[in-house]
């Protein structure tokens, strides 16, 4: 994935350099991004998980008159699973390790996964930015937010955690989410260097959605309140259909 990320962000580099000069005028534009984040958890997901990551990838219509709309798509991910002990006790021998189809410890390991994905509006104010499509940004959106823990078997030899007998453990959910972000903009006159970054925050109000947790011998109806904030920067690469008061070719 982070490679992935890498090539990505390096093709967008190259061919944001081919771009039109933007320089003296708002204009209107499809925006498209790729993104990283990293985020601290509260509420119910802090009582689960530690701190992640997101990559993500959207798209976003500016309008000349600063108003933008869009939507998202965000990959999550952590390594930091606070109640991973409990969740596999009742599969643990008294070392704790779980025993394979071999009878010999299975190695396993626990992570974070899940997604967001999402609409979105916002506003760009034009100040301290080399023109007027550079300023500070603020949009709000809302979406689906689900998460899960990631069991991952070396091998696949193990199978109490393999196939569908993993899915009693690993307590997917999701939800209906709001998302609240805040930062600056910089788009460069020469189309060299186009980026955003700021302060983003999601609340979202999920459930488990598997009808039976394995190790608790119930059902989970609990109504969870899931909340994300971090930091974000992205990488943007602006296409314009038609050109501003001064449009240069290389």
């Amino acid at each position: 994935m982070k490679k992935a990320y890498l090539i990505v962000l390096f093709l967008l580099t190259i061919v944001s350099i081919t771009n039109a000069q933007i320089k003296d005028s708002s204009i209107n534009m499809l925006k498209c991004e790729v993104n990283y984040s990293f985020q601290m958890p509260f509420g119910d997901m802090a009582d689960r998980f530690g701190l992640s990551s997101t990559i993500g990838f959207g798209l976003d219509y500016q309008l000349k008159s600063g108003w933008t709309i869009g939507a998202e798509f965000n990959y999550l991910f952590g390594g930091n699973i606070k109640d991973s002990t409990s969740i596999l006790t009742g599969l643990m021998t008294e070392s704790g390790n779980i025993i394979n189809e071999y009878g010999e410890y299975g190695t396993f390991l626990l992570s974070e996964r899940g997604f967001y994905a999402g609409a979105k509006i916002g506003k760009l104010i034009p100040v301290w930015g080399p023109n007027k499509n550079s300023g500070i940004i603020v949009n709000v959106g809302a979406g689906l937010l689900q998460h899960h823990i990631r069991i991952e078997n070396k091998d696949n030899n193990t199978p109490p955690i393999l196939g569908d007998y993993k899915k009693g453990y690993d307590r997917l959910s999701n939800g209906l989410s709001l998302r609240e972000f805040i930062g600056y903009q910089y788009l460069d006159n020469k189309g060299l260097i186009n980026f955003y970054f700021g302060f983003e925050f999601y609340q979202a109000w999920t459930q488990c959605r598997r009808d039976y947790n394995f190790d608790t011998m119930q059902s989970d109806d609990t109504e969870r309140k899931d909340y994300l904030s971090g930091f974000r920067i992205g990488w943007i690469l602006p296409l314009y259909k038609k050109a501003p008061n001064k449009y240069y070719y290389y």
